[in-house]
């Protein structure tokens, strides 16, 4: 079974974040005919600014609430008549994780597990977003397929891995109508500074030291999130019901390089490279086999390079989005999470 008589009614849970944001932009742009309801939470990374200039369309209204909220989430659907979830409503930062856990298996897994329950009473359409890191840290030159066992080493993770768990099961104990796409790491417009390349970025751009974890020779798939978008979209279409798919680029690149591409980008010294303690569990390697995604039409754009190049341009050229963010909650995450690891070091 094939999705291509998709629906135009989605309801898009984390629409204010970075990869649901994009999503949301990239979908009404290439599907005019389209609803899209955003239902967001608003936390600290689910922004209004991120579609600040979409919310005078028609065509996108915005509900703020949790998906653990299983009354909100019944009832918006059948008020707009809903037949497709997307499923980009997360906790998703692993520092954040190991700080603070509990948060993500409520949102992750019982926020999930409402959304299909809401899913299953309505007969609805669900697409859930994932993540490489479920398959752990990934050995020698494999590269994680669908089929892989999922071996989750972080509390966010496990959480994630739990909710495709549930998704699948979903899928085989009621017959649900289900997909999972499980992204590499995410870059480019709309993404909160915490995570590794905007904040490498806004940091270089002010002249502050780049905190680089260990050694920096981590490896990591650097896909673009127009890509992610893409092949989001290329599974609505045509992928088949109940399956995985793995949406990244196929190749890796050490950390220490992602932070060369960002600053000779942006023209910085690459004196501001600091090696601080690493974080606990950190894995050394994430790579995912995405031939799956390519066999139903779907090509990335971007390689690696070109990803992470053209984030940090994004960064340079849109200051006033991120500055206000780095302040307050943010600063007081930042100095917790790097003050210590950075005293004391010279370049």
């Amino acid at each position: 079974m094939t999705t291509d008589n998709l629906s135009s009614r989605l309801l898009v849970t984390g629409g204010c974040g970075f990869i649901g944001s994009n999503f949301v932009r990239y979908w009404l742009g290439q599907h005019p005919e389209s609803r899209v309801v955003v239902y967001d939470k608003l936390t600290y990374a689910g922004r209004r600014e991120n579609l600040a200039d979409l919310w005078d369309d028609p065509r996108l209204l915005l509900v703020v609430g949790d998906i653990g909220d299983q009354d909100l989430v019944r009832s918006t659907c059948q008020q707009e008549k809903i037949d497709l979830v997307v499923n980009f409503a997360a906790e998703t930062h692993v520092d954040q994780s190991i700080l603070g856990p509990l948060v993500f298996t409520d949102t992750n897994v019982r926020g999930t597990h409402v959304l299909l329950e809401v899913a299953r009473e309505l007969g609805l359409r669900l697409h859930h977003i994932s993540t490489d890191e479920v398959y752990g840290h990934v050995r020698d030159d494999h590269q994680s397929m669908e089929t892989d066992p999922l071996l989750p080493r972080s509390p966010y993770a496990a959480s994630k891995a739990a909710a495709d768990q549930l998704v699948g099961a979903y899928a085989i104990t009621y017959g649900l109508p289900v997909t999972i796409t499980r992204g590499a790491n995410n870059v480019g417009p709309y993404q909160y500074p915490e995570k590794a390349v905007p904040l490498f970025a806004t940091n270089a751009i002010l002249g502050e030291p780049i905190p680089v974890y260990g050694d920096g020779l981590h490896m990591r798939d650097y896909a673009h999130v127009y890509d992610h978008c893409t092949g989001i979209e290329t599974v609505l279409l045509h992928g088949q019901i109940g399956e995985v798919y793995n949406i990244g680029t196929g190749r890796e690149m050490t950390n220490l390089d992602m932070v060369d591409i960002v600053l000779d980008t942006l023209g910085k010294s690459h004196d501001l490279i600091r090696h601080v303690t690493d974080r606990p569990g950190h894995d050394r390697r994430y790579s995912m086999n995405v031939d799956k995604l390519k066999a139903v039409g779907w090509q990335p754009k971007y390689d690696p390079k070109e990803a992470v190049a053209e984030a940090a341009k994004w960064y340079a050229e849109n200051q006033t989005w991120w500055e206000p963010i780095r302040s307050g909650e943010f600063r007081e995450y930042y100095d917790r999470q790097y003050a210590e690891r950075l005293a004391g070091l010279e370049p």
